[in-house]
C-alpha cells in the first residue's frame, strides 16, 4: 500500500453522509494499521481516474452506490513505509445494501463525535477539513 516519498500512493476516499451522521469503518486485524478507524476507499489503478476510484472502492468494499457532493482539498501523508495521497470526497449512499467485504466494522456516528475515536493517521486531516466544510456549509 505505501511508496516512497517521491511516488506517493493516491488513494480516494469518501465521507459517506446520511443525516446528520457519517459512515466510518474499522479495520480488520489483519490489514495495515489494525482496528484503526477510516473512511472507506483505497488506492487508484494505472489508468483509473479519481471518481472511477472512489465508485469502485465503495462497491468492493462496501458493496453500495454512492453520489459524490464535494470533493475536499487532497492532502499528504508520510506513514514509516511511505507517503500516501488521501484525495477525499463527500457523498451519499444511493442504493445497494452496505455489507462489509473487507472492515471488521462499520459505525454511523454524528458528526461531533468523529473526533473520538482512534483514527488512521492520514484520515485525520481529512476528518478536520471535512468538519471545517461542514462548518462552511451551515454559515452560508
Amino acid at each position: 500500500m505505501m511508496s516512497s516519498n517521491l511516488n506517493p500512493v493516491n488513494v480516494t476516499c469518501a465521507i459517506i453522509e446520511k443525516g446528520n451522521d457519517v459512515l466510518v469503518v474499522q479495520r480488520s486485524e489483519t490489514m495495515k494499521l489494525p482496528l484503526k478507524w477510516e473512511f472507506p476507499g483505497g488506492k487508484m489503478e494505472a489508468g483509473e481516474s479519481e471518481i472511477a476510484c472512489i465508485h469502485r472502492e465503495i462497491r468492493e468494499e462496501l458493496c453500495i452506490d454512492i453520489e459524490l457532493i464535494a470533493k475536499l482539498t487532497p492532502s499528504v501523508h508520510t506513514y514509516p513505509l511511505g507517503t500516501v495521497l488521501m484525495i477525499p470526497f463527500v457523498a451519499r449512499q444511493i442504493g445497494g445494501e452496505l455489507r462489509l467485504a473487507e472492515h471488521k466494522q462499520y459505525l454511523y456516528l454524528p458528526k461531533q463525535q468523529l473526533e473520538a475515536l482512534d483514527w488512521a493517521e492520514a484520515d485525520i486531516p481529512v476528518l478536520r477539513e471535512y468538519l471545517q466544510w461542514c462548518e462552511g456549509k451551515r454559515a452560508l
